[in-house]
């Protein structure tokens, strides 16, 4: 319902989870074009609320920083200041930022500075505003039509009168006090089947289904076209014959007064979607949330990610507590990667290694510890059977890969190695022993920063150590140090020194940040991007003049001298390159214990991300012919242009990051291999990404560019079919290595095959040949055959002429070997 007079709260609000704060009580005729508020400000507060007051929308600060806002819509009568919508999820506003209404742009979001954090997608020009009684914020233009609304920026709840539909989706939060989008989904599939599923962060993968209403079409039923939460109180599925589908069976029977009760049905954080009542005209608002019904039943069981962690992190063990949310612990002996997630990943507070057991054959360094009813479904690697229970312990113990050993149904054994997924305990299990092995002495995982050693055994831990905690491209310069300064040892007998004070500049153009300068701009490295075996890379945002938008890598160090140096090179060369289609290193951080890299922020993510996203459609065959030249002209830069010849060493989906404009961006080259201009080949050990990997790493050859060109290659068929390299689950065997497959194709003359359904490009034909051919020309096995980048940004852009491709032979090689 419109409303023509909106007045200012005037109140003292307990926030939780937010602070204390007071406004002002103002009154406006009604909300105009221009109108505006600044974010912390103590006069007149653009605080409005809807003409009964149950709802509010402004700014509301944040209880760990009360300088950090966000710009929402809440129930403001009741203690409990519960937020049912928010505008920008990716960081919150600082203080000072303002909020205003604009013609253009309808709710606009702009930071101190001025910067844009947020805004509305009007369709058209809008003219003025209205706060229903709903709880919806609706912009609308001159012929009072909406234009925008809060109802269908949906975020992660739902109220009486909302709708969802079909390809529309709710997104959980992060956590339960950070608004960035979680791992959870609420979405409705264009086929009308209405589901819960787990995202596999940073991309936007999908795990199986937890939950379903299946609610698609049948020989007796229509398929569903709208989420409906209506006015009385009911949540269902509304079928294209408007047939009701109660969304969950245990809400079938619920019947709720809205005139007594306020109602919202959420997305939980943890992933159980919930219905809910808190009771109104209460004593100063006081009462609480009362869950009505919830879905899935349990969740720590119902989902099982086959792809990703489950509910809970890595390692960790998941319990349905009294109220149907999970509960997520870690182990005994294990603790959280991330002490502020306490629903992330555990560690072991130990070392386990093959190499360590080695060392310690022999020696009685490992003791189970005792659980029951619990179990990692899909992490087993050997099913032992028949066997007993003390043949299972043994079989463990004496295994340097079995971290876990199940033993149950009287005569199997499933052991299980790290990292543990989808952990739960499951009482259907019947008194299932799990055996946790873990070592008695308990010893750290944290090396040290100066460690003596005091013979040669000690010796190769570090090196092993440093080696696992590195990237594999790193690996060339680690090996060199790790050489050198093992031979030392085994010559002179004394003692390794680890990295020790560092200088505070490196002769580069790059900034040098503070460690606590980085700390601060990730908000105490919350919000993971990415990770991988060198480091964590983590969002944030610096003040570099402006505010800006940045990933924090925080690399796995302790580094031998040799390696610092060597670091310290790299920074040199890398923080010279420029390149419209590489990641920009901004600066870096050096400390005793820490090393950090600071990159430019890429908004669209990973080309993996684009390409294998299974719910989206295929992105444009434009946009992928883009994307190809882009990382083609890249590596072009990095082989033949830059100041120091670089090998990237490991070309793939995943280090092609994407800008504001969708252009490629190659990142992680500064953790190649740098070679001097003088060198053209280098010979070292496998490393780079199983599919992606140039045959000449098995067979002790040299080691040139043409191994980024074979990676290139691949990339380009992926970036041309929209597949994974490898598919070893694919119903026909044949299409299971797409480097084989596409040959094929192309000597059968079917390439379209490899781009069935995608009439843009079949509309291309010609287009789509070349690009197969350039391919095929790049996965030769002989790296002589292989053109250079150059050649192949000759070929992309028509000034050469693509020549008939021989057969690339033995592609499938390196799946064997890797």
């Amino acid at each position: 319902m419109a409303f023509s007079v909106l007045h200012f709260l005037y109140c003292s609000m307990i926030l939780s989870p937010f602070v204390t704060f007071s406004v002002v009580a103002q009154t406006k005729a009604n909300i105009v074009i221009g109108d505006s508020h600044t974010a912390g400000s103590s006069s007149s507060p653009w605080l409005v609320s809807s003409p009964s007051g149950d709802f509010a929308f402004g700014f509301l600060p944040q209880d760990a920083t009360p300088d950090q806002f966000i710009l929402c819509i809440w129930y403001a009568k009741i203690q409990e200041k519960t937020i049912v919508w928010f505008a920008s999820r990716d960081y919150p506003a600082p203080k000072g930022s303002k909020v205003e209404i604009t013609a253009d742009d309808g709710l606009l979001l702009t930071a101190p500075n001025g910067d844009q954090l947020w805004k509305s997608e009007v369709t058209v020009r809008a003219s003025s505003a209205v706060f229903n009684d709903t709880g919806n914020f609706v912009l609308q233009d001159g012929g009072s039509n909406s234009v925008w609304e809060s109802f269908k920026d949906y975020r992660d709840t739902l109220l009486p009168s909302q709708t969802m539909e079909k390809g529309q989706k709710l997104s959980s939060k992060l956590r339960r006090d950070d608004f960035k989008p979680g791992k959870f989904e609420l979405f409705f599939q264009n086929d009308g089947n209405l589901v819960l599923h787990s995202i596999n962060l940073p991309s936007k993968y999908a795990n199986k289904n937890y939950f379903e209403t299946g609610t698609i079409e049948s020989d007796t039923l229509s398929a569903g076209k709208q989420l409906m939460f209506d006015r009385s109180g009911g949540l269902y599925v509304l079928r294209e014959n408007n047939q009701k589908h109660n969304f969950s069976e245990g809400g079938s029977g619920v019947s709720v007064s809205t005139t007594e009760f306020y109602l919202r049905a959420t997305l939980n954080f943890d992933g159980v979607f919930t219905f809910y009542q808190h009771p109104k005209g209460s004593s100063s608002g006081s009462g609480s949330w009362t869950p009505l019904w919830s879905e899935p039943g349990n969740i720590c069981k119902d989902n099982l990610a086959e792809a990703g962690s489950g509910v809970c992190g890595y390692n960790s063990i998941c319990n349905l507590g009294d109220d149907r949310r999970p509960i997520c612990n870690c182990p005994k002996w294990y603790s959280l990667v991330d002490p502020n997630d306490p629903n992330g990943s555990c560690k072991p507070d130990f070392v386990q290694s093959c190499a360590e057991d080695e060392l310690t054959k022999g020696k009685d360094v490992y003791e189970f510890e005792v659980l029951t009813d619990t179990d990692w479904p899909l992490s087993d690697y050997v099913l032992q059977k028949p066997f007993t229970e003390e043949l299972c312990k043994q079989s463990c113990m004496e295994d340097c890969m079995c971290s876990v050993a199940v033993f149950r149904l009287g005569d199997s054994c499933w052991k299980k190695k790290l990292p543990l997924s989808n952990g739960r305990i499951d009482p259907t299990l019947n008194g299932a022993k799990t055996f946790m092995k873990v070592r008695k002495d308990n010893t750290s995982l944290v090396v040290p920063p100066i460690i003596e050693h005091k013979n040669n055994r000690n010796t190769m831990i570090v090196v092993g150590s440093v080696l696992l905690g590195s990237s594999a491209c790193l690996n060339l310069v680690l090996l060199a140090a790790i050489c050198l300064s093992t031979s030392y040892v085994f010559r002179y007998k004394k003692k390794l020194i680890s990295v020790g004070k560092v200088e505070t500049t490196v002769e580069t153009n790059l900034r040098c940040f503070t460690y606590e300068e980085l700390q601060e701009a990730t908000s105490g490295f919350d919000k993971v991007l990415g990770k991988g075996a060198f480091g964590i890379v983590y969002e944030g945002v610096v003040n570099m003049g402006s505010v800006t938008r940045v990933a924090v890598k925080k690399l796995n160090s302790f580094l031998l001298e040799e390696v610092q140096k060597e670091f310290k090179n790299e920074l040199n060369v890398i923080g010279l390159t420029h390149h419209k289609n590489l990641v920009r290193l901004l600066g870096f951080c050096e400390t005793e214990q820490e090393r950090l890299l600071v990159y430019e922020y890429m908004s669209n993510g990973t080309l993996a991300s684009l390409l294998f996203n299974v719910l989206d459609e295929k992105p444009s065959w434009k946009l992928r012919l883009q994307i190809a030249n882009g990382v083609a002209r890249g590596l072009l830069y990095l082989h033949e242009e830059c100041s120091t010849q670089i090998i990237h060493c490991d070309i793939k989906p995943q280090n092609i990051l994407l800008d504001d404009y969708y252009n490629a961006r190659i990142s992680d080259f500064g953790l190649a291999k740098l070679l001097n201009m003088n060198q053209s080949k280098t010979n070292t050990a496998i490393r780079g990404t199983k599919g992606y990997v140039a045959l000449e790493w098995f067979k002790n050859m040299p080691i040139t560019t043409k191994v980024d060109v074979y990676s290139y290659g691949v990339l380009l068929l992926e970036i041309v079919s929209c597949r994974k390299s490898v598919d070893f689950e694919a119903e026909d065997e044949q299409k299971a290595i797409l480097t084989e497959w596409a040959y094929d194709c192309y000597t059968e003359g079917v390439i379209h095959d490899l781009v069935e359904n995608d009439q843009e490009a079949l509309d291309d034909k010609k287009t789509l040949e070349k690009l197969v051919m350039i391919a095929l020309w790049c996965v030769q096995e002989d790296p002589g055959l292989r053109p250079t980048m150059r050649n192949v940004t000759q070929m992309l852009e028509g000034v050469v002429e693509v020549q008939v491709p021989p057969c690339p032979s033995q592609i499938s090689v390196q799946y064997s070997l890797v």
